[in-house]
Order: structure tokens, then sequence, then C-alpha cells
């Protein structure tokens, strides 16, 4: 079949299989985080070394390796923004304030489940060691 009786849809389907398939890549790396991307990259590198490099210069310049703490920083900024709304503002900034209390309290919560955690968990070192001590001693005098 020539180009000339070639249906322009089909050439166009077929033009654009190639930039579909590395989008539907890229979507599925995406999905599984930057592990993922580096986990490809180091592929790349072990199998082929300029797909390799061309994964780590397509990273970088999509900022695929910064994107989380950049929208981090954003949010950060978001927060600490006025709306214009002293009201809004004085909501928000309650709401901030009770949800920091909130974390603060969480956090002391779990610090005292570690502590009673790791003090069971001593206790029961020590008991086992107690335990076996007469063990050991009666070996001992008996030899």
């Amino acid at each position: 079949m020539n180009t000339a009786t070639m249906h322009p849809t089909s050439q166009m389907r077929h033009s654009h299989h190639q930039p579909v398939f590395f989008a539907r890549c890229e979507n599925w790396l995406d999905a599984r985080g930057k592990g993922a991307w580096i986990a490809a990259m180091i592929i790349g590198f072990v199998f082929f070394w300029p797909i390799g490099l061309a994964l780590l210069a397509y990273m970088t310049w999509s900022k695929k390796m910064f994107r989380k703490s950049c929208e981090s920083t954003r949010h950060i900024h978001t927060a600490m923004t006025s709306s214009g709304n002293r009201a809004f503002d004085a909501y928000k900034a309650e709401t901030l304030r009770r949800l920091e209390d909130e974390q603060t309290n969480f956090e002391a919560f779990l610090a005292r489940l570690r502590d009673a955690k790791d003090k069971a968990e001593f206790d029961q070192f020590m008991d086992d060691r107690a335990s076996s001590a007469p063990e050991t001693e009666d070996t001992e005098a008996k030899a």
C-alpha cells in the first residue's frame, strides 16, 4: 500500500503510537513514586548507559526528583499567606493552632507508648535473665 492511498487517520494513529507508549510509561512510574524513577534510571544505566543518562536528564528537566519538596514548600507558603478576609484568617489561624496542639499531644502520647514498650521489653529481658541465672549457676556448680 503506498502512502498516497493511506488514510490520514491511520497515519496519525501510527505516528502517535510511540508518544502514547512513553506517556503510559511515565504515568506508570509516577504512580509508583520516586523510587520507581530511580530504579528505572539505574536499570537503564546497567543495560544501556544512554537510556539511564536520558532518564536522568528527563527527571532533572521535568523536576520529577524535586516535586515533593517543592509542593510541601508551596503548601507552607499558602498556609501562611493572608486571604484578605479577617474572619477567615482568624478561623484559619485558630484551626492551625488547634491542629498543632493536637499534633504535639499525639507525639507526646506516642513517646509515652514507646517508653512503656521499652520498659516492658527491658523488664521481660531482666526477668528472662533472672530465671536463666540460677540454671547457669547450677551447671557451673556441677562442673
